[in-house]
């Protein structure tokens, strides 16, 4: 869990009227205290281990141990540490987090590839956890980073993403030992030194009372367990009450009979002294997704406005409820530590119903969001545009470039949202139309392949959800879109088996779309197994499907799919066959580009069945048709194959002339050496990829 740090800087008390505490340090000095600590950890850097000393070669690079209780400042002293050895390492730092707010267990194929992430590396969809272990083990090989482990569950977890290298740094914090780990270096943690933590209390209440009565301080950072946390707390509310004397915060926290670690009397406190409405905002801040907090997440769960939450919030960080981690937008980060007490609060007093209904309107004020962070983006939609005036100015986003950093920076936030939606049960609803914007949203700023890795995750809760409902329509949109995915990334028999499941839900949900869909996909992965026999058949249904519902555009296609499966299979007859009925369909449909690809593509196979005059001629068909289409380039390739099939029948004069007039077509482009071919544009003989799991 995310401690508190022992490094931020002073409270800050915004629109209450209560005076601001001390300014925060700069901060290469915020750190305090645990010099002892980071001494040791440095020279344990350089220490020979185990291996070096029996003299073998290190198996993986030196684990440095942080180990503590939450709210003792243990991720605080591992930043530190970071900052002061970074330089020895220059190919940077690394972070992720091994667990959520709630202490449960991030999976190492997340945390992996969060780690690839940070190294701009693509990390495949759906990929598993070896797959993503080897991935980040083979970019670490050749670099000397360090990677910070924050909240580590248990060995296994840091065991799998350890760089194979000894010339890497990992510092891992953790509440226990990590045994199983070889040559593990541990440190762990007490309350601060008496002087530290006099210090920090200062830095949050002002120094005039801790001046003029050091033993009381010392007396109530005592009664703190000495603890960054408790301390924390107890400054800010001797911010928030510059007439209080230390001795007497001191006295009411001795007096609490009951025998709670200091944290959580600190806490009691604290809470006790907030206003009505400000005690229940603080009671919901326990559902925040991934425990980040911003004004619209706040004003969702509370019911209140924007405004007054941001400045709700703004007390909180200076009484030491909440870390800020930007300014502007505004976010803030509840305290790992305080996540079992905020939550303690709300299901005692709180009731079901109060709590459902709150998470109903964070989910409701995301969606709203998301789809207008994706609506910014459609410009040249006189609809989209006016959905997007119709909403409250402050769902509103000024440009599509805030947009997109709003969702970048709360994507975390929102993943965990879906998530935590879908596991709850009895939100369905809500998590579907959240998921589907979601979707749609990163689809809209980040494009399909860049999201892939995310939207492999959403379509996984989307299938779930669809499961649970029984809701085969909606089923068979989520394993299309995951088929899509394995099969971008080469998983063709994964692939293949989510097709075939999508087949049937289709079937079920008596859904034409998705079963014509899922046919045809069954055919795309058979032909990638290079099974063309199979592929053709499948093509074979979905057409069969398309002409029953006289669906002429999509029939034309799927010709054309049926006679590339032939093609690959050197069934040539068979595949100028469907061509013919495909270039026959184009023509019906009066599709001046699809006629030019189709004897494109005719020429191609005369050409492998031996036929080059018949080829000659068809390519100068096709060349026609693509100059009345206007697409210069399918002209360019035309014209090269023109000229290859001259030389091949002795006419080098000809050749050369077509092949002139392709490189005066292309300009600057230039054709693949190996093929002589031009990379064709995306057409219409691939499958449609579905942006969203279902429809609205």
């Amino acid at each position: 869990m995310a401690d508190q740090a022992v490094d931020l800087g002073g409270a800050r008390v915004s629109g209450t009227g209560r005076p601001p505490a001390v300014e925060a340090a700069p901060t290469d000095s915020q750190f305090l205290g645990r010099t002892r600590e980071l001494k040791e950890l440095r020279a344990d850097i350089g220490r020979a281990g185990l291996n070096t000393l029996a003299g073998r070669k290190a198996p993986h690079a030196r684990v440095l141990l942080i180990a503590g209780r939450p709210g003792f400042g243990r991720t605080a002293l591992a930043e530190e540490l970071v900052r002061q050895v970074t330089d020895g390492y220059p190919d940077g730092v690394l972070r992720a987090r091994l667990a959520e707010p709630d202490g449960t267990r991030v999976p190492v194929e997340s945390a992996a590839r969060e780690l690839l992430g940070e190294l701009g590396l693509p990390a495949p969809a759906g990929a598993d956890e070896d797959e993503l272990s080897e991935a980040l083990r083979e970019a670490l090989a050749d670099r000397r980073v360090v990677v910070l482990l924050d909240d580590a569950a248990d060995a296994e977890q840091v065991d799998a993403l350890l760089p194979d290298t000894p010339d890497s740094l990992v510092v891992a914090v953790s509440g226990g030992p990590l045994t199983g780990i070889s040559d593990v270096r541990p440190c762990t943690l007490g309350g601060l030194d008496t002087k530290s933590a006099v210090e920090l209390l200062e830095r949050f209440s002002g120094s005039v009372r801790i001046t003029v009565d050091p033993r009381s301080a010392e007396g109530l950072a005592e009664v703190c367990g000495a603890q960054p946390a408790a301390l924390r707390l107890a400054g800010g509310w001797l911010a928030a009450r510059p007439a209080a004397a230390v001795s007497d915060l001191a006295k009411q926290l001795r007096a609490e009979d009951d025998d709670s670690p200091p944290l959580a009397r600190v806490f009691k406190l604290v809470y006790a002294s907030l206003p009505t409405a400000a005690a229940r905002i603080l009671r919901l801040l326990a559902l925040a997704p991934a425990g980040l907090v911003d004004p619209h997440i706040a004003s969702g769960l509370a019911g209140c406005s924007v405004g007054a939450a941001r400045t709700t919030l703004d007390d909180f960080v200076a009484l030491g409820f909440l870390h800020q981690i930007d300014s502007e937008p505004p976010r803030y980060e509840v305290p790992g530590c305080l996540q079992p007490l905020l939550w303690f609060l709300a299901e005692s007093q709180e009731r079901p119903g109060e709590l459902q209904l709150a998470r109903a309107r964070m989910l409701e004020r995301t969606v709203r969001l998301l789809q207008s962070c994706r609506a910014i983006t459609e410009t040249d939609s006189p609809l989209a545009r006016e959905k997007l005036l119709a909403m409250p100015k402050a769902l509103r986003f000024p440009t599509p470039r805030a947009a997109e950093e709003w969702l970048r920076v709360r994507r975390p936030a929102l993943l965990a949202a879906a998530r935590l939606a879908v596991a709850d049960g009895e939100l369905d609803t809500l998590a579907r139309r959240l998921m589907s914007q979601l979707v749609r949203a990163m689809v809209a700023h980040f494009g399909t392949q860049a999201a892939a890795p995310d939207l492999y995750g959403i379509h996984g809760l989307v299938l779930d959800v669809a499961e649970r409902r029984d809701l085969p329509r909606e089923q068979a949109a989520a394993l299309l879109n995951l088929g899509d995915l394995d099969a971008r990334t080469g998983r063709t028999k994964a692939a293949l088996a989510r097709y075939r499941a999508a087949l049937d839900a289709g079937r079920r949900a008596n859904d034409p779309y998705a079963t014509g869909r899922a046919m045809e996909s069954v055919g795309g992965a058979h032909q990638e197994l290079e099974d063309y026999e199979r592929a053709a058949d499948w093509y074979g249904r979905a057409l069969a499907q398309r002409l029953a519902r006289d669906e002429r555009e999509d029939a034309a296609r799927l010709y054309g799919r049926i006679a590339a499966a032939h093609t690959y299979a050197g069934r040539y007859g068979e595949a100028l066959r469907n061509w013919s009925s495909a270039l026959t369909g184009y023509r019906r449909l009066g599709d001046v580009g699809g006629q030019a690809r189709a004897l494109s593509e005719m020429a191609r196979v005369q050409e492998y069945a031996g036929r080059p005059e018949e080829s000659l001629q068809t390519c100068q068909e096709a060349a026609e048709w693509a100059r009345r289409a206007d697409d210069t380039r399918l002209q360019a390739a035309l014209q090269l194959r023109t000229a290859d099939t001259l030389e091949r029948l002795g006419d080098p004069a000809a050749a050369r002339l077509h092949r002139g007039a392709a490189e005066r077509l292309l300009g600057d482009e230039v054709p693949d050496p190996e093929t002589n071919e031009i990379e064709p544009e995306q057409g219409a003989n691939t499958c449609e990829i579905r942006s969203a799991s279902a429809k609205d």
